[in-house]
């Protein structure tokens, strides 16, 4: 995570990324994303320029499929966590801020799981296809050291 930010061209990159995903996100605000395909195109963009920020050093398609495993596990705990705080929320009538608390974290739960977890996919799966295509035909480092 942190080689985004080791070298003066890795945080240029990573600059240009987060005013990506500031510029995509407020357009999105500005658009709307209740039930409007360009707002949540625009939301996914800028979600997907924040997952870009972090993993664009990375040269290593293993880097990438650990992504993918996390990114997808990320969508269902976050779902199965917005569901139980949910319903927890809803018995805790009584206790009121209990309920927002919950409700509150429910809201984050739901927008990891749907916002940010699945252009993780997306970016992860790209980036292990070209990880592996770059990787193609050249010796390994093992097989360079046997040499």
């Amino acid at each position: 995570m942190f080689d985004a930010f080791a070298t003066r061209r890795n945080r240029t990159l990573s600059l240009v990324f987060l005013v990506i995903c500031c510029a995509s996100g407020i357009a999105a605000l500005v658009v709307g994303i209740s039930d409007n395909p360009p707002g949540i195109a625009l939301a996914f963009g800028s979600m997907t320029a924040l997952v870009l920020v972090f993993v664009h050093p990375w040269r290593c398609a293993k880097q990438y499929a650990l992504l993918l495993c996390a990114s997808i596990l990320g969508i269902v705990v976050f779902g199965v966590l917005h569901n139980v705080f949910e319903g927890v929320a809803g018995e805790a009538g009584s206790v009121r801020v209990l309920q927002v608390l919950l409700q509150g974290l429910g809201v984050v739960a739901f927008l990891l799981a749907v916002l940010v977890c699945p252009p993780a996919v997306l970016v992860s799966v790209v980036g292990s296809i070209v990880m592996l295509i770059r990787g193609w035909g050249r010796p390994t480092r093992r097989q360079q050291v046997g040499s």
